[in-house]
């Protein structure tokens, strides 16, 4: 490749990238909005911006949930509102909910591993069941 045409598809993608992080800064509606512009400009634009949109996640991020493998926390503004009763009040049933809703994670990660468990389980057995089928059969 030419220095020019490195240059100019240097360029080319610091606008893209530039285009993007507005467009994230912007939020869901600014996608959605570029994604029907682009439609109506020229319908092969909507669609790549489409194909983009899914390819990418843009549509499915969500601002309260981490991105992380493990459990999901959501993260409220807690600012207080000047009447005690009421901050305590709603700091303990969000503790609770979090406590509450570690637990149901914790149980559904049980109840997963008992029936990976339970169908490894019958795996092995039929496994077993063919093994000895196959020997029978040589005799």
């Amino acid at each position: 490749m030419t220095p020019i045409a490195a240059t100019q598809t240097t360029s080319a993608l610091n606008w893209l990238s530039r285009a993007e992080t507005w467009l994230d800064t912007k939020g869901k509606c600014a996608w959605i909005a570029a994604m029907i512009l682009g439609f109506v400009i020229f319908w092969p634009i909507g669609l790549a911006l489409l194909v983009y949109i899914i390819w990418s996640k843009q549509m499915f991020k969500n601002a309260f949930h981490s991105t992380s493998q493990g459990p999901r926390q959501c993260h409220f503004k807690t600012e207080p509102t000047g009447n005690s009763a009421f901050d305590a009040y709603r700091e303990d049933t969000l503790n609770r909910l979090e406590e509450e809703q570690r637990g149901f994670e914790a149980f559904l990660e049980r109840l997963r591993a008992a029936k990976d468990k339970s169908e490894f389980d019958d795996f092995m057995d039929e496994q077993a069941k063919k093994s000895e089928t196959a020997e029978d059969q040589k005799w």
